[in-house]
């Protein structure tokens, strides 16, 4: 049963959204999770994120946090328990929160302009995607999870965005496997549950893709 005083603005398909709800998730935190019509929103988003009015919001004891890896922050902050999320060494901790900003300013726009694009605009944008994808696999390396030995802060951020990949290589014709087959692999393997139960199904986002650019006039 949810605690009652902490829930969760979400809208499923949301990679942001996803963010929170593996970290609540990591920390073993129970909560309510709101779904929110994002063409339109509901008074309690308004009130929440009257700056943004997006999701996703965490409400903790009546009080908003607003923005995915702000609100991943203060989830490992505010309840101070294993796994933490941060490296407590104050380097790695700048490290994690750069890439975190890193894929917060590039995945997102890279994944989007892709499954929406077309032409010439498209084949830029996938050049685009995999340029970012190939920064974010240097970053990982040979390593198991981008901090190291343990899942952590920038997983977070990122691993999300595996849902969509079905639908980026199929609307863009393009296969993730061949261009960044070590990033391809880090999502595949034996990931934990608060990962596997956060994430919806790759075909339950291409339809929803599907709908959007039908809605759109995108197709």
């Amino acid at each position: 049963m949810a605690e009652a005083n902490v829930v969760l603005l979400d809208f499923w398909p949301s990679s942001y959204g996803m963010r929170v709800k593996i970290a609540l998730a990591e920390k073993g935190i129970s909560y309510e999770c709101k779904q929110e019509d994002l063409e339109a929103k509901s008074s309690l988003i308004l009130e929440m994120n009257p700056v943004h009015k997006m999701i996703p919001v965490l409400i903790h004891n009546g009080k908003s946090i607003c923005e995915s890896l702000n609100i991943v922050q203060y989830i490992d902050e505010a309840w101070n328990l294993k796994p933490s999320l941060l490296p407590s060494d104050l380097y790695k901790r700048s490290q994690a929160r750069f890439w975190g900003d890193y894929t917060d300013k590039n995945v997102y726009n890279a994944v989007k302009k892709v499954w929406t694009g077309k032409g010439k605009k498209q084949e830029e944008f996938k050049k685009q995607f995999i340029r970012c994808l190939k920064t974010m696999e240097d970053e990982l390396g040979d390593k198991p999870y981008f901090g190291g030995e343990d899942f952590g802060y920038v997983d977070v951020a990122l691993v999300p965005f595996t849902s969509w990949f079905y639908t980026v290589e199929t609307c863009g014709k393009l296969s993730i496997e061949e261009e960044c087959p070590k990033l391809l692999a880090w999502p595949r393997g034996a990931w934990k549950k608060s990962v596997a139960k956060s994430l919806p199904h790759p075909h339950q986002i291409y339809a929803f893709a599907m709908q959007y650019k039908q809605r759109h006039g995108l197709e």
